[in-house]
């Protein structure tokens, strides 16, 4: 049996992973390995933009803002979340891209963790 416990920082240990902490994608038996959730530590700057709409979409998905000013485009609205706090969440089947109005820092929560949703890295406009 791996570990019980883990202490990192996210933003070290996501900088390796595109931000991404806890999901499928860590080492099989690392407590971080798992396939019912994924959590991301996202920093962008600002102008950067996700490259393409994810379409689609088989997970739900919490995203919260830390700080900076954050927009979440949807097929019917637009969110900005521009308040430490500010969060969307969105269903299975919805699609999404994003845009940082400012530096921003965000945590992203998604269930279940699957393999195969890798896009190019974010562009900065």
């Amino acid at each position: 049996m791996g570990e019980t416990v883990y202490v990192g920082n996210a933003g070290v240990d996501g900088a390796s992973n595109a931000g991404w902490l806890l999901g499928h994608f860590a080492p099989a038996g690392e407590i971080r390995h798992s396939t019912d959730v994924e959590v991301k530590w996202g920093v962008h700057p600002p102008g950067q933009a996700r490259s393409r709409w994810a379409t689609g979409e088989v997970r739900t998905t919490l995203l919260v803002l830390v700080e900076g000013c954050f927009r979440v485009e949807l097929p019917d609205r637009t969110v900005r979340l521009a308040a430490p706090g500010d969060y969307v969440v969105w269903a299975r089947g919805v699609d999404h891209s994003w845009f940082a109005e400012r530096a921003s820092v965000v945590l992203t929560v998604r269930w279940p963790s699957l393999p195969g949703y890798r896009v190019d890295p974010p562009v900065v406009r």
